[in-house]
């Protein structure tokens, strides 16, 4: 897998690569049990400072994305907790809909897009 950080994007750094690992994990690009690479390799890859990738691997492993093990580091484990993730996930999504509405997207045009990006998910 691989990540791409925009150092001109508003979104945090340490979301980015956040965000990039659970896209990873959702098309199967990262499965249950690979290693992820260690802080400080990840980090002079994307050319980042160690505390930002510190900080992604802590939110995914806070969020049940990852395991940190002592012997091969963050290990992608997710931790499916069903109704404590569909809370979030209404949480989420009720704001992402508010925008979509103040932008004037109806429903339809919401169910679109979200089937859309199942699709490509589903592969």
């Amino acid at each position: 897998m691989i990540i791409e950080i925009d150092f001109n994007s508003d979104v945090a750094i340490y979301m980015q690569l956040r965000n990039q690992i659970i896209v990873g994990i959702a098309t199967s690009q990262l499965n249950s049990g690979d290693s992820l690479p260690s802080v400080r390799h990840l980090a002079e890859d994307i050319g980042v400072n160690m505390h930002t990738v510190n900080k992604a691997y802590s939110l995914l492993r806070e969020e049940g994305y990852v395991k940190l093990d002592r012997r091969r580091g963050a290990v992608v484990d997710v931790d499916v907790n069903k109704e404590e993730s569909r809370k979030q996930l209404a949480g989420d999504l009720q704001v992402i809909l508010a925008e979509a509405i103040c932008k004037g997207f109806d429903r339809k045009e919401v169910h679109d897009i979200v089937d859309a990006i199942y699709d490509y998910y589903e592969g």
